[in-house]
């Protein structure tokens, strides 16, 4: 049974990365560029930085991509009006964690406004008292720093802590950090590689609920 969560966001607790994904492509499009579903596919779990040199390296020296990314941020920001939705099963685990006394962080490459407005639009702000967010650390996922600052933050063991992420970078950051992984697929399917990381493979939120509540009732059961 672990003793805290941390919880990655996009993906995970929030339907972000198809939003990115539609704002990123529609952006290259009109462009004129070319931008392949593999190439923003293989950015998911990174920080904007490192996401940004992935896209560089795609389009060329040449490209304007301050101009790219304002661009397809405006239309991603635009998209979290109307479509940013609450992942299944989210709030049911949160109150599952409160009832058994089991603190829970996020820990994201997201800046943290937009941890706020995302949490902030599901009413979930005052949920998440621990946000690990860009800028709370130098390396962002996959090393380990991320997941290793939010156990330190909530003062738990990294490997008594267990992380819930949706993306291969996220799992391999979790994982670095000694951390017990679930993976929660969102785009990206588990891979050999990654199930050999992760201590299990959830369909959604829901398994997670349902194997807590089970391991909780195990705990207190009597001898």
């Amino acid at each position: 049974m672990p003793q805290a969560v941390v919880f990655d966001m996009d993906g995970l607790l929030f339907d972000t990365e198809a939003l990115y994904r539609d704002a990123m492509l529609t952006t290259a499009q009109a462009l004129g560029q070319i931008m392949p579903l593999s190439l923003y596919l293989a950015t998911i779990g990174l920080s904007g930085e490192a996401t940004r040199q992935s896209l560089s390296r795609h389009f060329g020296a040449d490209f304007d991509l301050d101009g790219f990314w304002r661009q397809a941020s405006a239309t991603f920001h635009t998209l979290t009006t109307t479509e940013l939705r609450l992942k299944p099963g989210v709030v049911e685990l949160i109150d599952l964690l409160e009832d058994l006394g089991i603190p829970f962080a996020i820990a994201t490459s997201s800046e943290h406004h937009d941890v706020e407005r995302n949490l902030g639009l599901h009413g979930l702000f005052d949920r998440f008292p621990v946000v690990v967010a860009h800028g709370d650390y130098q390396l962002g996922k996959p090393h380990p720093e991320p997941f290793l600052t939010a156990a330190r933050r909530l003062d738990v063991p990294p490997e008594l802590c267990l992380a819930l992420e949706d993306s291969h970078n996220g799992v391999r950051s979790a994982s670095s950090a000694g951390m017990m992984t679930i993976m929660v697929p969102d785009l990206l399917a588990a891979t050999e590689e990654i199930r050999s990381l992760c201590v299990n493979v959830a369909a959604h939120l829901g398994q997670v609920h349902h194997a807590l509540l089970n391991h909780s009732r195990g705990a207190h059961a009597p001898a």
